[in-house]
């Protein structure tokens, strides 16, 4: 691939990432004093080395824990002392074989009686699934599964939401879809039986559900304006196409990959806006020239989980546009062969570079690069620190002249069949037939001629339902599955979280977007350490002692280059007693006003 143009080269420092790792090292360091000795597989040393110091790491502990066997890649027996169920189930039986050997095919003749019947046909479905994308609602929504699609950079086009639609249509009141905070589709009330049929719609309209959940590369975020932006900085579709390919062998399955410790996030970063969110990825890609050469400085190890989140920070290593997708490789071989597989809250890659230093990480990557060469960190980062993140809802002239975007508000991501099907015609009509996912669950219509903008706006979907000119505490609302359909929430999410706003709304006046986020877990899939406000469900007891849904409420994260994560403001508050204590929150620190007030001047 060549060196591709860029539209402006800045000069930056590299202090700025020094100042990060540094501010970093602290919080791994006071994060393991607090942390319990892992058990099985997880060194000690993980424990007690900063994550970009040069730890002595005996070399015995290089040696990969994991061998290739009949083309799948297997823990070796010296290393399965103490390590989680989930590996247990791979070794039992490696889960691509219900794609590789088709072995959906006869899962599906079962019905759910005969399922429960065997521990490992429970275990197909309960756990080996996901590797097919495919998440059975066990608790909540027995017999019925979640399919999450893979979906670079969020694009997708008309044939494939109507066929999304379709599919979810027939489930009635069960089916709906998701848009997710890693610009992907979601769709729910899939039954087993259908599964094969489903599989081979989604390749017929050039989609894929491989590898998109449990210990694989999830979908690959980038610039949701890729191409179409008037600043960016690069398109990264090229480069989140090109990862997505080689994740999944084209759709075929990489069993190469397909056996990690723990999943693991990529995103490339093409705007000065950060819309990516760079930070909370295991791998980030930021543009930078050098030598007059356009590439990336990478940034590893951000992450969420219940006991531990830390931001990405730099691993002094710059590639160029045709390493893209080898250092990937690289990285994520040596995740596969060195990463812990014992307690899953200490699996996920950043463990693994806190035990091995950046410098002893950066050398097992480099050592599996095609050259076994890593070049360091470029100083000409193209990103511009002080940048105001720009608003994408709305309308907006494109860099092609006569065309604009219109990005949509979709409350908390949630859509039906028939509204899926509207956005399709929609899409044709007004614009290529394109849409474009966001990681705040928004959808983009691009490429809209400027003489069609009036009677789009004018469409009855836009005007009931998806707005371009949301309230705007709304605009920056994001909310996780909850527990209508995951297993894990502990609270209801969705519903809850339009609720609350709106209450919200009706007490206090603000003036700028204030982003909130809910998750129904401390898991986070909603992401709420970023939020300005976050909610992290939890279960709590009302003012009579009496078990009642409650949540965490988080204050102060940041997105962008000066990113933060934030901290507790309030434990456990009864969720039934959280409209008050937001408005609070906004009237204090963020500066609404009580509308009693604002209607008196």
């Amino acid at each position: 691939m060549a060196s591709l143009p860029v539209n402006k080269i800045i000069p930056s420092t590299l202090q700025h990432s020094r100042n990060r790792t540094i501010r970093c090292q602290k919080q791994h360091q006071h994060q393991h004093q607090k942390m319990v000795q892992p058990a099985g597989a997880v060194s000690p040393a993980a424990e007690t080395a900063p994550a970009s110091s040069s730890s002595s790491v005996d070399s015995a502990r290089l040696e990969p824990r994991v061998e290739e066997r009949d083309g799948f890649w297997v823990l070796k027996e010296k290393f399965r002392a103490g390590i989680n169920p989930a590996e247990k189930v791979k070794i039992e039986k490696d889960p691509m074989k219900l794609f590789i050997e088709n072995g959906i095919s006869e899962l599906a003749s079962l019905s759910m009686e005969q399922v429960d019947q065997s521990k490992d046909s429970k275990d197909d479905v309960d756990v080996r699934l996901k590797w097919l994308g495919l998440f059975h609602r066990r608790k909540h929504h027995y017999g019925r599964f979640m399919m999450r699609l893979k979906l670079p950079n969020g694009v997708t086009t008309s044939e494939q939401t109507r066929y999304l639609a379709s599919v979810i249509k027939k489930y009635g009141k069960d089916g709906c879809a998701d848009v997710t905070t890693r610009q992907n589709w979601q769709i729910r009330g899939v039954v087993l039986p259908d599964v094969p049929e489903i599989i081979k719609g989604l390749e017929s309209v050039g989609l894929t559900s491989l590898q998109s959940g449990m210990d694989n590369v999830r979908n690959p975020v980038g610039n949701p304006l890729a191409g179409i932006d008037p600043h960016e900085i690069v398109d990264t579709r090229p480069f989140t196409n090109l990862i997505s390919q080689f994740v999944t062998d084209n759709s075929r399955g990489n069993l190469d990959i397909t056996n990690l410790p723990r999943k693991w996030n990529p995103c490339v970063i093409g705007s000065h806006d950060l819309y990516e969110h760079p930070h909370i990825n295991d791998l980030a890609y930021m543009p930078a020239t050098k030598n007059g050469k356009l590439g990336f400085n990478l940034l590893v190890g951000g992450f969420f989980s219940i006991k531990r989140c830390e931001e990405a920070i730099p691993l002094d290593a710059w590639v160029s546009a045709e390493d893209v997708v080898p250092v990937c490789k690289a990285m994520l071989e040596a995740f596969r062969d060195l990463g812990f597989r014992g307690n899953r809250q200490k699996c996920r890659m950043m463990w693994l570079i806190d035990e091995l230093g950046m410098e002893g990480f950066r050398a097992e990557v480099e050592k599996r690069m095609p050259n076994q060469v890593l070049e360091r960190a470029s100083a000409e980062e193209l990103v511009q620190k002080q940048w105001e993140r720009r608003e994408y809802l709305g309308v907006h002239p494109q860099k092609q002249e006569g065309l604009s975007f219109v990005g949509l508000h979709i409350p908390v991501g949630r859509l039906q069949a028939d509204e899926m099907e509207d956005l399709a015609r929609i899409a044709d009509e007004y614009g290529s037939g394109e849409l474009r996912l966001t990681v705040e669950q928004n959808i983009i219509i691009p490429n809209v001629e400027n003489s069609k903008v009036e009677a789009l706006l004018n469409e009855p979907l836009l005007k009931e339902r998806f707005s371009p000119e949301p309230p705007i505490l709304m605009k920056g609302l994001v909310a996780c599955t909850g527990s209508q359909f995951c297993g894990q929430a502990i609270i209801e999410t969705k519903a809850r979280a339009l609720k609350v706003t709106e209450e919200v709304q009706r007490l206090v006046s603000v003036t700028r977007p204030v982003r909130m986020h809910w998750t129904g877990c401390p898991n986070s899939c909603g992401q709420v350490q970023v939020a300005d406000i976050g909610f992290m469900g939890c279960m709590t007891r009302d003012e009579n002692g009496k078990p009642c849904e409650g949540a965490d409420v988080f204050v102060g994260g940041r997105i962008g280059s000066d990113s933060h994560l934030g901290e507790v403001y309030k434990k456990a508050v009864p969720c039934k007693d959280l409209v008050p204590i937001v408005a609070e929150l906004l009237i204090n620190q963020f500066g609404a006003v009580p509308r009693e007030r604002e209607e008196a001047e």
